[in-house]
């Protein structure tokens, strides 16, 4: 029987479905890198979240490695190159999280738009201060999306009742405007948008693609959300636009740097938690209760269609 490892915390609603489909599961969410290495030899397939990198180390050793499960939307922790080369499936589900990621940006865009942080902060520390928290509505603005997937699709959907004007650009993907959302070039984005939301995964080509240059672009100013990878954005060229007044605002559930120790070091730090301007989550944008769930179901359809004679959507 074909034997799936499961080295990170999923929800068990996957173990159950793979389990029903005839696998032999062993699930060790605490499992290290070094664990996963000892023993993945023994797995037909293997399931993670973010915890380590599957590389080419990870898969020299998998002999018998045919898929590997990734509960999140991004892959840029899998060697997709290298599982190719090697004929191992890789799966993900960017299904189960678009809801919260959408939800997440609108609730951080909205937050920055009616200076919902500045404002309870005031009134905690004895300040009532009405004419400096005016906010700016969205009705009426120019919302840029950088990538139509799952999640900029979903983003998009849910922007439809505060009557925005919204256009996208995908360099990969073209026939998706409608009656709600314009596909256009990257040269209209920059001249139109007054919110730019980022829906791209981490490529070589995308790394540090919002820099000072990207930025300078732009003719007017903007509100900024990044929801999909930190390394797409330079933290210091962001925090360089707000003083110039090219970024009136921005949300940040990911950062170039994650996690303490690491990110308190960098040398943007210090600049970053004192910005006024900008509002911070812990990479939790596709992280809710629901979402927690909805990954592992729409893993377990995905197994389902990797059984023999089926294929995968």
């Amino acid at each position: 029987m074909a034997k799936i490892l499961i080295a990170d915390k999923l929800h068990p609603a996957f173990k159950e479905k793979a389990q029903s489909l005839g696998y032999i599961v062993d699930d060790f969410p605490e499992y290290t890198r070094e664990q996963t290495l000892a023993v993945i030899h023994d797995y037909d397939g293997l399931a993670i979240r973010t915890k380590f990198n599957i590389d080419s180390e990870i898969m020299e050793a998998a002999v018998n490695l045919k898929f590997i499960i990734r509960a999140g939307a991004g892959m840029d922790n899998i060697d997709e190159q290298t599982a190719k080369q090697k004929n191992i499936v890789c799966l993900n589900a960017p299904e189960g999280n678009r809801d919260a990621v959408a939800e997440h940006a609108i609730g951080m865009l909205l937050s920055l738009m009616n200076n919902l942080r500045k404002g309870d902060a005031e009134i905690r520390n004895g300040i009532w201060d009405r004419e400096g928290n005016r906010g700016i509505e969205l009705s009426g603005k120019t919302v840029g999306v950088i990538g139509y997937g799952f999640m900029g699709s979903s983003f998009a959907k849910k922007l439809r009742g505060f009557d925005v004007n919204i256009i996208a650009y995908d360099k990969y993907k073209s026939g998706f405007g409608d009656e709600f959302v314009k596909e256009v070039s990257m040269e209209q984005i920059v001249k139109h948008t007054d919110i730019l939301s980022l829906h791209i995964p981490l490529t070589r080509e995308t790394r540090q693609l919002v820099d000072d240059e990207y930025l300078f672009h732009f003719k007017k100013p903007i509100f900024l959300l990044n929801t999909a990878r930190g390394e797409i954005v330079n933290t210091s060229a962001v925090l360089k636009a707000i003083k110039e007044g090219k970024i009136l605002g921005a949300g940040l559930d990911v950062l170039e740097s994650e996690k303490f120790p690491a990110l308190g070091q960098q040398k943007w730090f210090d600049e970053l938690i004192d910005n006024g301007k900008i509002i911070l989550s812990p990479h939790v944008a596709g992280w809710t209760i629901e979402s927690y769930r909805k990954i592992s179901e729409v893993l377990g359809h995905k197994l389902e269609q990797l059984k023999p004679g089926k294929t995968i959507n």
